[in-house]
This record gives C-alpha cells, sequence and structure tokens, in this order.
C-alpha cells in the first residue's frame, strides 16, 4: 500500500512540474521509483490512555507555587510612579510604555533587569522589569508604572519609602 501511495506521489510530481518526463505516457515509466521505501508503524509509541472524567491526572496539593527569589539587597528610598500621561509612548529601552505592565524606570540599572520592589509600610512586594530611564526629579530612586503602584499602595500618596532587590531572573 505504501508502495503505491509513494508511487503515485510520484506521478503527480512528475506531472505537476513542466519540464518532467511526466509530460507523456512514456515518460511517466521512466520515473526512478525507490522501492526500498517501506512505511512500518512497529517503531511508534503507543500513546497512554486518556484520563477518565473526574481522575485527577496531577496530584496539585503537593505543588508549591513557584516563587521569585530576590538574590540581593540594592538600595531603599522614594518611589513614584508614572501612568496615563506617558501611557502609549516609547520608553529609553525603545519598547512603549504600557501603564498596566509590572515596568519600571531607573537611573542606572540595565534594561530587562528584574528587580523587587517592596513597600515596608505594608508589606506589599511586587517584581518589575527595568525598560526606562528615571527618575529624573527629586531624590526618588525609581518611577514605577500605575499597575506596579496599585499593587504596592502608592496610588493614594503618589509616593511612598520602598526597598529595591535584584532578582535572580
Amino acid at each position: 500500500m505504501a508502495k503505491r501511495a509513494y508511487r503515485t506521489l510520484l506521478f503527480l510530481a512528475a506531472v505537476a512540474l513542466p519540464g518532467t518526463a511526466g509530460h507523456s505516457e512514456e515518460g511517466v515509466d521512466k520515473i526512478d521509483v525507490d522501492t526500498s521505501f517501506d512505511a512500518t508503524f512497529e517503531s511508534f509509541e503507543v500513546l497512554p490512555p486518556a484520563p477518565q472524567p473526574g481522575a485527577q491526572a496531577v496530584d496539585l496539593t503537593n505543588i508549591e507555587p513557584a516563587t521569585t527569589a530576590a538574590i540581593m539587597p540594592i538600595e531603599g528610598g522614594v518611589a513614584s510612579y508614572y501612568g496615563r500621561r506617558f501611557n502609549g509612548r516609547r520608553t529609553a529601552s525603545g519598547e512603549i510604555f504600557d501603564m498596566h505592565a509590572m515596568t519600571a524606570a531607573h537611573r542606572t540599572l540595565p534594561f530587562g533587569t528584574l528587580v523587587q520592589v517592596t513597600n515596608p509600610d505594608n508589606g506589599r512586594s511586587v517584581v518589575v522589569r527595568i525598560n526606562d530611564r528615571g527618575p529624573f526629579h527629586g531624590n526618588r530612586v525609581i518611577d514605577v508604572s500605575r499597575a506596579a503602584a496599585t499593587e504596592l499602595g502608592l496610588i493614594g500618596p503618589g509616593h511612598g519609602q520602598v526597598e529595591l532587590a535584584l532578582v535572580e531572573g
């Protein structure tokens, strides 16, 4: 059966390609057919049966949630946030600023660096990715996106004390 399918494919290819032997009846007979092709399915593994409805494929009770571990505290200071006014504008890294993403601006850290920002007043913490430069006013150490500021509890006051730590990526 497989040899017949292979010959049919060769015939169709020869007929479809201009300038090949497949344009005449006698040319088709001259096609070199590799008869050593043997399709067997013995080497394929059998898939396990599908799980039954109601069966639990993975025991979720023993799975620990993935956590991102801070590896090195780097500095503390005042954080502010930026949002709607800059949303959609290009950042210093070249990407478009999205106020709903967990991103931040820092004066010196390389773009793409993951930083854990912690608000010591309420214990809230987020991980942001550096994609912009700043802040350039006051004694602020980082500008976080509006989404990060919301998680940290900085929206009402507009700024607040934070601690920064580099995160293993």
